[in-house]
């Protein structure tokens, strides 16, 4: 959290002073606000334990830090737009997991598990910044629009 968090934030901040526009800043801030609202419940509702250096505890699945890592680094790409950034995302994110599983804080399903949550929330992001986007480019009117 304490970097990729801060890393969306200047990401957001660029792409707002860039193109003036709020709707795909906006989706970013709800789908990053959605990452502990549906963790935390699955966290408590599964409890399961940790590996050996961090049991007895529970409620590891899915990853709270590997689904903020690849949420907050997906949603730079996305808001960027950018393919190539997309190839250093899905590494950075891939080293975010080996290094929890590596360090023992995680099993590697606790990884996988979030990142499908993480696609499945990016994947609703894409779709509302690309129909906002048609719309706006598609002379369709729209609520910022107004009526034409």
């Amino acid at each position: 959290m304490s970097v990729a968090l801060p890393v969306l934030a200047v990401t957001l901040a660029y792409v707002t002073w860039r193109t003036r526009s709020w709707f795909s800043v906006l989706t970013a801030v709800v789908t990053m606000a959605l990452v502990p609202a549906l963790v935390a419940p699955l966290q408590s509702l599964i409890a399961r334990p940790g590996p050996p250096p961090m049991a007895p505890e529970t409620g590891f699945y899915p990853s709270g830090h590997t689904a903020t890592a690849a949420v907050a680094y997906g949603l730079c790409v996305l808001v960027l737009r950018s393919r190539r950034l997309a190839y250093g995302c899905v590494v950075l994110n891939a080293a975010v997991g080996l290094g929890l599983v590596r360090q023992g804080y995680h099993w590697p399903a606790d990884v996988l598990g979030s990142w499908c949550l993480s696609v499945l929330l990016l994947c609703a992001a894409a779709y509302a910044v690309s129909r906002s986007s048609r719309r706006s480019s598609s002379g369709t009117p729209s609520c910022r629009s107004g009526p034409s």
